[in-house]
């Protein structure tokens, strides 16, 4: 009996450490709840699709670990702990949040493991808070920012700003005013607010005052995520009386209902179900549809890429090990539901496709449609290394 339990024993310890452990350390609950669910879906399907659907990896089983950080900083910092020490797991993907993003990195450093950053966006991930275990398959602020440049700045365009008062809005509105100083252009304006608002007035008069009396076309670009978007309530203030038009980058599809209050608006996107055209993409669309009853949306297809960038890089390492796992990530060029992605060997951040849009409504469809202008290409977006 001694030597069987024994026996039995040490076939439970070869098959977990078989195994390849990942841990998705991300906010389920919370106000990014749907950003979270679409995440996780996307990794368990981009899982499925690379490895054919076994869940293995040169017949190891893929098993992931599920954290919820409730979007608190601390809870992000202490379940990668977690997750590294006691559960022993190879690597990490997550969170939602740039500001619980930040307090998970110096742990991935601490621990020599690898944290793939999806989707939090801030720039200062792979900034300067970045370490040599972080990669991100996610879109960072200035990918974010030079791609909406490229769509709004124009000569004589006047651009204010509006965004949430943390990590996410800071960075993306500091990379949006390098990216239209870029282009010639700049910001009039910029407006912050904490992420819990919900009375946009005093915001929008002081944005109105600072447009009125400009010549040329006005556009206030509003950066803003989860519950709260001021659009509508913005909106509602008649900024066109000042001339004013509001401009914003693209969203997830149940936030696309309040951009039918604003067709012909433009901007760009990370992602939209109808605008990449690949297998991956056909297979994402024609799955999620059967599944789950919907398009896939804006994170789905993250949570694909970071799932398929996974086993690539297990595949090319022949390894778990992280140094050589990173040595296969930098460079690595790896198809996603976007099209190709590329790791940049600086700072790990991956090289992507964005979409100029112009929003179209179709009575038909209960979101509004971001029809594409143009695909803005790796080699058509200019985004800065800020890890030096």
């Amino acid at each position: 009996m001694f030597v069987a339990s024994m026996v039995s024993a040490l076939a439970l310890a070869t098959s977990a450490y078989a195994d390849i452990k990942i841990a998705h350390v991300y906010g389920k609950t919370g106000p990014y709840e749907a950003y979270a669910k679409q995440s996780h879906d996307g990794l368990m399907l981009g899982l499925e699709y690379a490895t054919g659907g076994t869940m293995e990896i040169d017949g190891e089983k893929i098993v992931v670990i599920e954290k919820d950080t409730q979007l608190k900083p601390e809870n992000g910092k202490a379940l990668l702990e977690e997750a590294y020490g006691d559960d022993e797991v190879d690597l990490a993907i997550g969170p939602v949040s740039s500001g619980v993003a930040l307090a998970m990195l110096p742990v991935a450093e601490e621990y020599e493991k690898l944290l793939i950053v999806e989707p939090a966006v801030a720039d200062s991930i792979t900034g300067k808070n970045w370490n040599r275990y972080i990669f991100r398959t996610g879109r960072n602020s200035s990918q974010d920012a030079v791609a909406n440049a490229i769509a709004l700045a124009g000569e004589n365009v006047h651009i204010a700003t509006l965004a949430q008062d943390y990590a996410f809005g800071r960075d993306g509105i500091a990379a949006f005013r390098e990216a239209l100083e870029g282009a010639g252009s700049g910001i009039v304006h910029e407006e912050y607010a904490p992420t819990d608002t919900t009375d946009f007035t005093a915001s929008a008069e002081r944005i109105f005052n600072a447009m009125k009396d400009l010549d040329g076309e006005k556009r206030l670009f509003i950066i803003w995520a989860g519950g709260g978007n001021p659009m509508s309530k913005v909106q509602a203030m008649d900024p066109s009386r000042f001339g004013i038009e509001i401009a914003t980058g693209g969203n997830i599809l149940a936030a696309l209902k309040a951009y039918k209050a604003f067709p012909g608006m433009e901007g760009a996107t990370y992602y939209y179900y109808d605008i990449p055209k690949n297998d991956v993409n056909d297979w994402l669309v024609a799955t999620h549809q059967d599944r789950f009853g919907t398009p896939p949306d804006f994170f789905t297809a993250g949570g694909m890429a970071a799932g398929m960038a996974v086993v690539e890089a297990i595949k090319k390492a022949g390894s778990t090990e992280t140094d050589a796992l990173i040595e296969a990530m930098e460079g690595m060029e790896w198809m996603t539901p976007k099209g190709m992605m590329k790791f940049r060997a600086d700072d790990h951040q991956a090289m992507q496709s964005m979409y100029h849009f112009k929003i179209k409504v179709d009575d038909s469809v209960e979101w509004a449609i971001p029809e594409l202008v143009r695909e803005l290409t790796i080699d058509d977006l200019p985004i800065p290394v800020r890890n030096k």
